[in-house]
C-alpha cells in the first residue's frame, strides 16, 4: 500500500511539473526514478499518462481524469495521517504554484511567501509572475491574484482589497506644462502608454461613468508598470497607476494626483484558487497569506 501511495504521489507531482526533471527536483529523487514510477502506473492502467518530448511532458486526457481522482484522495490520506493534536506546522508540505502580476511581486507576493516559508519550511513555493492572463488550469496554478472580478465558476475568488487608478505626474512636469482640466485635454499632454502583452496594444485609461481613453501619441511606452511609474517620477509624463504603487509617492509629494473627479470607481484585487475540495493545508496557507498581504498594500481614500 505504501508503494502504491508513493507511485500516485509521484504522478501528482509530475502532473504539476513541466518535465520529469522538474518533478524529480521537487521530489528529491532522480529523473530516472520518476520515469520508472510513471511507467509502472501506465502498465497498471494500460494507458499513457503523459505525452513526452525532449523538453517537456504534457498530461494526457486519461491522465487528467485520473488526476481528478488522485488529487483529493491523496490530500484526504495525508490529512488522515496527521496525528490529532500534533504540531500542524510540520504536516504542511508539498509544492504550491502561485501566479500574480509583476507589479505585485515584491509588494505583496514576496512578503506573503516569506511568512509561508517561515511557518512551513517543507512547502516549495513556485512563483510565476506575469502580466499575461494565465490559464490557471493548463498552467497548474494553485493560487493566483487578479485585478477585477473573476466570473469563472471553476475558481474560488476572494476580494482582498480595492484598487484605485489615479492620474499622477511629478511636480516638476506640472510646473513645466500645467495640468489638464479634463479627459479630452490629456491628448495635449505628455502621457505614458502601458502595453497589454496579451494583445500588443496599449491599455486604455479608465475614467468615471465607464469612459475610456487610449493614448494615441504617448511620450513613453512600456510593458512594465514599474517602468511606467518610473517615467512619471522622472517627470517624463502623466500616468494612470494602481494606487498600491502610487500612494506612497503621492503622500511624500513626489507625485501629484490630478483629475481626481474623473477617476473610475475602485477595482477589486482578488486572490483565487481552483475550486477543489478538500483544500490542502499548503494551498490554504498560501491563499490566506496572500489575502493578508494584498489587504496590507498602500491605498488611496
Amino acid at each position: 500500500m505504501n508503494n502504491e501511495f508513493e507511485l500516485l504521489r509521484i504522478f501528482r507531482v509530475t502532473a504539476d511539473s513541466s518535465s520529469f526533471r522538474d518533478a524529480a527536483v521537487r521530489l528529491g529523487t532522480s529523473p530516472q526514478g520518476v520515469t520508472r514510477a510513471i511507467q509502472r502506473l501506465e502498465r497498471h492502467y494500460g494507458e499513457v499518462l503523459f505525452h513526452r518530448s525532449t523538453r517537456q511532458v504534457r498530461i494526457t486526457a486519461f491522465g487528467e481524469r485520473l488526476l481528478e481522482q488522485v488529487r483529493p484522495a491523496l490530500e484526504q490520506v495525508e490529512e488522515l495521517w496527521t496525528v490529532p493534536g500534533a504540531d500542524q506546522q510540520a504536516s504542511v508540505s508539498g509544492t504550491v504554484r502561485v501566479t500574480a502580476p509583476h507589479s505585485l511581486g515584491t509588494r505583496a507576493v514576496l512578503p506573503a511567501m516569506e511568512r509561508v516559508a517561515k511557518r512551513h519550511p517543507d512547502v516549495m513555493l513556485d512563483v510565476r509572475l506575469s502580466d499575461r492572463i494565465s490559464n490557471a488550469v493548463d498552467e497548474k496554478i494553485d493560487v493566483g491574484i487578479r485585478v477585477g472580478f473573476m466570473r469563472d465558476s471553476r475558481f474560488v475568488a476572494r476580494k482582498a482589497a480595492d484598487m484605485r487608478l489615479p492620474i499622477v505626474a511629478a511636480p516638476r512636469l506640472i510646473k513645466k506644462v500645467g495640468t489638464p482640466d479634463g479627459v479630452d485635454e490629456l491628448a495635449d499632454f505628455p502621457v505614458t502608454a502601458a502595453i497589454d502583452i496579451n494583445t500588443g496594444r496599449p491599455w486604455s485609461w479608465h475614467f468615471s461613468a465607464g469612459r475610456q481613453w487610449t493614448p494615441v501619441s504617448p511620450a513613453f511606452i512600456a510593458d512594465n508598470a514599474d517602468m511606467e511609474m518610473g517615467a512619471a517620477l522622472a517627470g517624463i509624463a502623466f500616468a494612470q497607476l494602481a494606487d498600491y504603487m502610487a500612494a506612497p509617492y503621492i503622500a511624500s509629494g513626489k507625485l501629484v494626483r490630478v483629475l481626481q473627479k474623473e477617476e473610475p470607481p475602485a477595482w477589486g484585487l482578488y486572490v483565487y484558487r481552483p475550486q477543489r475540495a478538500p483544500v490542502s493545508a499548503r494551498v490554504r496557507a498560501v491563499f490566506d497569506e496572500l489575502q493578508t498581504a494584498i489587504g496590507s498594500l498602500p491605498a488611496l481614500p
